[in-house]
């Protein structure tokens, strides 16, 4: 049960709530499906000023911040944000614009900012609401790669150990995260894993001399939204995550992007947080072709894709340009065409490492032939825990090339 946190240092003072840490307390509304519809998801949909008033509300409400004079008279209230309480909020999200987290927007015919109503305002995350984002997930996503192994692997070629060679020191923000498990367990286990600390973390140091060009295939088919699990926010805090890690830990290396759905297409970074699930079958041979382009034009070391997914290949660009969908078990004609673009990563020596958030039979026989054509592994997760195994694979990755 996750723990509640009463603030009473801002109670009766909302508005003096700091802009970073309200954007901790409201990511995974920014990040997730909070802000569309997921039984009518629109693909093109931008959040309104309106829907940032409400996740600030509903993160307030969750965690007991808001004093009980001010929530009464909200709730008595016709409109809460004529309320003292809206009033405050209508104040954080000015704060969040005004210290660069956002970027208010208004619709007109040109297509270009303009005046109109506060309700028919969109605000659009800025570079550093991404990179604080990318930061803050790679931080609880190291806190989890403290608490364990993360192993239940199902292919050959995974080993959770790590050869480094170095000396032992204390993890601050920028070192590798080359974890030493004794020496960090050591820092935590006297005083309970849910008190982790970044301080608490060990790492041994170690010199690296290669570089990797990756590109990240995420799936945002509508399964990864259906069955009453959210998997696609996930998905994009392990890609946030990634990138931040490759950007301030690994600047010789490249990460990109690619959406895959009833066709593919890259997406930059700064787009991928307010990317968003659609009504769509899953084209993985479109997704890995796309991959390919992208890791042709990159000089490094070592190419890999890591694909993110949880269905079987049901969608196929057809040479006409028309999506060609089978919906039911693996279709003969997609599955032979979705091998034959894994076998062209093969021929150009990329790796595919798979990442998986279904277990059916017939989509574990898949995954497994992907794995063993390109030398890749596959791990079969879960949202809770897939950015511990796509971290932990990309170090692993990089530590055996240490020097």
């Amino acid at each position: 049960m996750a723990r509640i946190t009463r603030y009473s240092k801002f109670e009766g003072e909302l508005d003096q709530l700091d802009s970073s840490e309200l954007m901790q307390m409201i990511q995974e509304a920014l990040l997730g499906q909070g802000m569309n519809d997921p039984y009518d998801p629109d693909p093109n949909a931008r959040p309104s000023m309106d829907d940032l008033f409400d996740a600030i509300l509903e993160a307030l409400a969750e965690r007991n911040m808001i004093p009980e004079d001010l929530l009464m008279e909200a709730m008595q209230a016709d409109d809460v944000r004529e309320t003292r309480l809206g009033q405050q909020i209508e104040r954080l999200m000015d704060k969040l614009q005004q210290d660069g987290f956002i970027r208010k927007e208004f619709d007109d015919e040109e297509g270009q900012g303009g005046q109109g109503e506060a309700g028919d305002a969109k605000f659009q995350l800025t570079d550093k609401s991404i990179d604080f984002l990318g930061y803050k997930s790679l931080r609880d996503l190291m806190g989890g790669l403290g608490r364990s192994s993360a192993g239940a692997h199902d292919t050959r070629e995974y080993a959770s150990g790590v050869e480094m060679t170095g000396e032992l020191k204390n993890y601050e923000f920028g070192d590798t995260l080359n974890l030493d498990t004794t020496a960090t367990l050591g820092n935590v286990i006297s005083k309970g894993f849910d008190q982790l600390e970044e301080s608490d973390l060990v790492i041994r140091q170690a010199e690296y001399n290669s570089s990797a060009a990756t590109v990240v295939l995420l799936d945002c088919s509508h399964s990864m939204i259906l069955y009453g699990e959210d998997r696609f926010t996930p998905a994009k805090q392990v890609a946030l995550a990634l990138a931040h890690l490759i950007r301030t830990q690994y600047p010789g290396d490249t990460v990109k992007f690619v959406l895959f759905h009833d066709s593919a297409e890259e997406v930059p970074v700064s787009k991928l947080a307010q990317a968003q699930i659609g009504p769509y079958h899953t084209n993985t041979a479109g997704g890995l072709r796309l991959a390919q382009q992208l890791l042709k034009r990159e000089n490094k070391d070592m190419k890999q894709i890591v694909m993110i997914t949880d269905g079987k290949p049901s969608a196929l660009t057809l040479p006409d340009g028309r999506i060609y969908k089978n919906a039911y078990g693996l279709d003969p004609y997609v599955l032979g065409a979705t091998l034959r673009e894994v076998a062209n990563c093969r021929r150009s020596g990329i790796q595919v490492n798979t990442f998986m958030l279904a277990r059916d039979p017939e989509l574990v026989g898949f995954v497994r032939r992907v794995s063993e054509m390109t030398r890749g592994k596959a791990y079969f997760t879960t949202p809770q825990n897939i950015g511990q195994y796509v971290l932990m694979d990309f170090v692993t990755n990089k530590t055996k090339m240490v020097n």
